[in-house]
């Protein structure tokens, strides 16, 4: 009897086995009649040509260029993905059904083990909760309080370099080592209320360095993050950790000690912030950041909202650790892009310069105020024509929770000539987004898409971009994504780019070395000069400015 119990249950599990695996060659759908390149692997697909830290660039870009703006590519197993940068299509997955296009299953369980369960980590109302609750944090007003702030930490930058550069000779500076460390402090002091590295030595901070090593150690684990569903599902609950620890890979065993710095100094900074708190104004005072930084206004939204709105202390965490990170490795590989093309074309660094430094003498040489600075036209067109070309996070990954109609802006002609102007997507497919690819559609910036052309800003947008609706919540860019996930602190992202651009472009020059700098593919785009891409590195030469065309 157990016999055949067994057997009956081995030839179900193995007919579902094989209708998971083969059904796609059974059943056909609207994806199988997409153009697009052939599967280079049954097991991997396409997966590897699209994270291919080398050449996942000039893959996206081969894409859209033969392909069009969708396009039907091979996940694992000869499972069928969508990949595409069409705007309406974009609309639908960021907004209109965006809680059918969700984070994929693997995303935001591995979030969750590294970051705890911040806004990464969630989806639906549980994600709206947690969003509702931040808004506030990241108000325009607030930014204006946080600028101060800025300055403070930047002129210590400034500070810190000067001490490299006081022989009157340029000297090699690894920028992005330096923009990570000052957009951790930016976060730490104006975030946490909380200050992790003075800038003073050589080396940063262990959360630092954690954070920084993040996305370069996933890399390397190849796809394995894919699979933490399924052990979640094997391993049970109280034996997890003693099993990761257990599996023979390097990178594995980094990322660990990376979760462990993170939840460990989150929650000592979040319980020395509540005490202060529930201490009352005169201990706040002795804080860093007297209570402005985004944490404590956070605990305070928390403290007085609602009962059914509050967030338990574990998300509150969560958030610390995720915001940081999402803080540091986007805006410091976005800064040292900027500073690294400034580089290549030095009219155009001279020009920011010019207006920085006229901006400065209108303020008596001192800092440029909060609102005159976000509305410097070149600095601004600096900052745009760099998110655009180089977005930090190029790419999106969503997975359809159930079937659903996805709309196109223009039909696709499909392998049997049929014009389709819209797509069945079945349940449980994976689609892809483009960011770096809408953002350079030639289709709508015209020829130069692909060319750093900030003066593209300074006149109107071409009809076509504007006629699109890209539906991203910042200068018709796909940047920050759109809807219920976009970022939502992308105002407090531009005023750190615009303060340590200002800082430091009124003190130092900036010129290109004779090693090779290489970006990597990643979840976030990082710069090396090894082309594996091991670690992150930009060196680059850094000189003092005459002193007679400078103010303090």
């Amino acid at each position: 009897m157990v016999q055949t119990l067994l057997q009956g249950l081995f030839v179900c599990a193995t007919t579902w086995l094989l209708w998971k695996a083969f059904r796609k060659f059974v059943v056909k759908s609207d994806l199988d009649n997409l153009p697009g390149p052939p599967s280079p692997s049954f097991m991997y697909g396409h997966v590897r040509e699209l994270y291919n830290k080398q050449t996942g660039f000039k893959y996206h870009r081969s894409l859209g260029e033969k392909y069009g703006p969708v396009v039907r590519l091979r996940g694992r197993f000869g499972s069928n993905l969508v990949y595409t940068f069409d705007p309406k299509a974009m609309h639908s997955i960021a907004i209109k059904d965006q809680d059918i296009f969700q984070e994929a299953t693997w995303f935001t369980k591995a979030t969750g083990i590294i970051f705890g369960p911040g806004i990464f980590a969630t989806l639906g109302d549980h994600h709206r909760k947690q969003r509702k609750m931040l808004n506030p944090v990241f108000s325009v007003n607030h930014m204006r309080n946080m600028s101060p702030i800025f300055y403070d930490i930047t002129h210590k930058l400034r500070t810190a370099i000067q001490d490299r550069v006081r022989d009157g000779h340029p000297a090699e500076v690894n920028i992005v080592s330096w923009m990570g460390r000052t957009a951790l402090e930016l976060m730490g002091q104006g975030g946490l209320g909380y200050s992790f590295d003075p800038l003073i030595a050589d080396a940063g901070d262990e959360y630092g360095k954690a954070l920084k090593d993040l996305m370069p150690t996933l890399a390397q684990v190849r796809g394995l993050h894919h699979h933490v569903p399924l052990f979640q599902k094997i391993v049970p609950k109280g034996w997890r950790r003693t099993v990761a620890e257990l599996i023979p890979a390097p990178p594995l065993q980094r990322i660990i000690q990376i979760a462990d710095t993170m939840r460990i100094r989150s929650t000592e900074i979040f319980e020395a912030k509540k005490k202060a708190l529930l201490a009352g104004d005169e201990a706040l005072k002795h804080q860093i950041g007297e209570g402005r930084d985004l944490i404590s206004v956070l605990l305070r939204e928390n403290m007085a909202a609602a009962e059914e709105d509050k967030l338990p202390e574990e998300e509150l965490i969560g958030q610390m650790s995720t915001m940081t990170f999402a803080a540091m490795d986007s805006t410091s590989n976005a800064l040292s892009l900027t500073l690294w093309r400034l580089a290549q074309h030095p009219e155009r660094q001279d020009a920011l310069r010019k207006e920085i430094l006229e901006a400065k003498e209108a303020h008596g040489g001192g800092d440029i105020g909060y609102d005159e600075l976000v509305a410097l036209p070149y600095l601004d067109a600096v900052c745009r024509e760099t998110l655009r070309v180089h977005t930090p996070a190029p790419f999106r990954f969503r997975e359809t929770n159930r079937d659903v109609i996805l709309p196109l802006s223009e039909p696709v002609r499909g392998k049997d000539g049929r014009m389709m102007h819209e797509l069945h997507i079945p349940k449980n497919t994976s689609v892809f987004v483009g960011i770096n690819a809408s953002n350079t559609n030639p289709a709508l910036w015209g020829p130069d898409a692909y060319e750093w052309k900030p003066e593209r800003w300074l006149e109107p947008l071409p009809e076509t971009v504007l006629n699109a609706r890209i539906p991203g919540v910042y200068a018709n860019l796909m940047t920050f994504w759109g809807g219920g996930r976009s970022c939502v602190g992308f105002k407090f992202s531009q005023l750190e780019m615009k303060v340590v651009l200002a800082v430091l472009l009124s003190t130092f020059t900036f010129e290109l070395t004779e090693k090779p700098i290489y970006w990597n593919m990643a979840t976030v785009q990082y710069p090396s000069t090894d082309p594996h891409g091991a670690h992150p590195e930009l060196p680059m030469k850094v000189g003092l400015l005459k002193r007679d065309s400078v103010r303090a």
